[in-house]
């Protein structure tokens, strides 16, 4: 996978409401009802983040849930981040 420039990644972003770009990797964070249902969303996306084979440095802590997104193969963010990044919008806006 080729790292992205920090351009494309700023184009891309602009698609993506609440993500940001630091340190070589894309974040973003939820909050939720309860716990349970941060842990429900966060099943959901191990699933498709293991369906994808690339998986995101998390943490959540009660209701909420904070993500990083990067390519640790091209020591930054790819085109295979803002895949997962967007199948994550979807399951959060199904939620």
């Amino acid at each position: 996978m080729k790292k992205l420039s920090d351009d494309e990644i700023q184009i891309k972003l602009k698609d993506l409401d609440g993500w940001t770009y630091s340190k070589q990797a894309i974040h973003t964070s939820f909050q939720f009802e309860n716990f349970k249902e941060a842990f429900t969303v966060m099943t959901r996306i191990a699933f498709e983040a293991e369906a994808q084979q690339h998986h995101p440095n998390w943490g959540n802590v009660y209701n909420q849930l904070e993500i990083s997104l990067s390519t640790h193969d091209a020591d930054g963010v790819t085109e295979k981040d803002f895949k997962l990044a967007r199948t994550i919008e979807e399951i959060i806006e199904a939620n």
